[in-house]
């Protein structure tokens, strides 16, 4: 047998040896990597704690803020500031991306609104959520009302911002041929505008989402009578930093049941649109 006919049959039965780098397990794009990350973790932290014998009033273990989380879920008061805390965030996470949205249309679609009200938005922004929030709680009172005016504020910009940005991302070409179909400005927004500022819009969501949690407890740290805000400041008051850290994790759970909620919603949305044409806009 030749040497060329040895060659061939070697390279139709052995496989590639690219094909066995490209089979070889990639890690980096392993489901696996976040809850191994996260075990080793909470297995490092438990270990600095019992090693360096740290009190717990100064950083409690993971074991101690699983057994205060369980305690605090089976409370009769818990149920009650939860539903208080997540009422707050989503009727202020509503308030605040409605707004953003209709007002940043309304400014991305007219320069001279832009030039009127947009320097003020910003300017509004500028202005620290924290010192307003006491002025905010005088007006409106302890009750639900303040906290969802407070959580509106605070998620407002960066839909609005986001919405601009989307508008004004509508490629131009498409637009003068819609002009010179005798589009109306109505039509070309609908056309062609309104849907390449979704994706924006999304991101704008997804942003707020987050931080209308943030909004909350900022309310209800400033003055209330419930909520998971007003629940920390219990435990700091009697130094459970168990009982803090479990509530911070409740929070954080629900800024990442809001987060899956937008981005469930932005998949059936947007299914014409890749998730490599989300652009969000940094903003404070």
């Amino acid at each position: 047998m030749s040497d060329a006919v040895i060659r061939a049959v070697r390279q139709t039965t052995l496989p590639d040896s690219k094909d066995l780098t490209t089979k070889r397990f990639d890690w980096r794009q392993s489901r696996l990597v976040a809850p191994v990350f996260l075990i080793c973790l909470l297995a490092g932290w438990e270990s600095l704690v019992r090693g360096m014998g740290i009190p717990t009033i100064v950083l409690p273990p993971p074991s101690g803020v699983a057994a205060a989380l369980l305690s605090e879920i089976s409370s009769i008061s818990f149920a009650r500031n939860f539903s208080v805390t997540l009422e707050e965030v989503i009727a202020g996470f509503a308030v605040g991306s409605l707004l953003g949205v209709v007002l940043g249309i309304l400014i991305g679609q007219s320069s001279f609104l832009e030039r009127t009200l947009y320097p003020y938005v910003v300017a509004f922004q500028t202005v620290p959520k924290v010192a307003i929030a006491p002025i905010i709680v005088i007006w409106f009172g302890y009750g639900l009302s303040s906290k969802i005016i407070i959580t509106a504020m605070i998620a407002f910009f960066p839909v609005i911002a986001n919405t601009i940005v989307g508008l004004r991302s509508a490629p131009q070409d498409q637009i003068e041929m819609l002009q010179a179909y005798t589009a109306s400005p109505w039509q070309i927004f609908r056309m062609v505008r309104f849907p390449q500022a979704l994706p924006f819009i999304f991101v704008g969501l997804d942003v707020a989402a987050v931080l209308a949690v943030i909004g909350a407890v900022v309310g209800e740290f400033v003055g209330a009578k419930a909520g998971l805000g007003f629940l920390i400041l219990q435990k700091n008051l009697t130094f459970d930093m168990a009982g803090v850290f479990a509530i911070l994790i409740v929070l954080s759970l629900i800024g990442v049941g809001l987060h899956g909620l937008i981005e469930v919603a932005r998949r059936r949305v947007l299914f014409w649109a890749s998730r490599t044409d989300d652009k969000p806009l940094n903003v404070p």
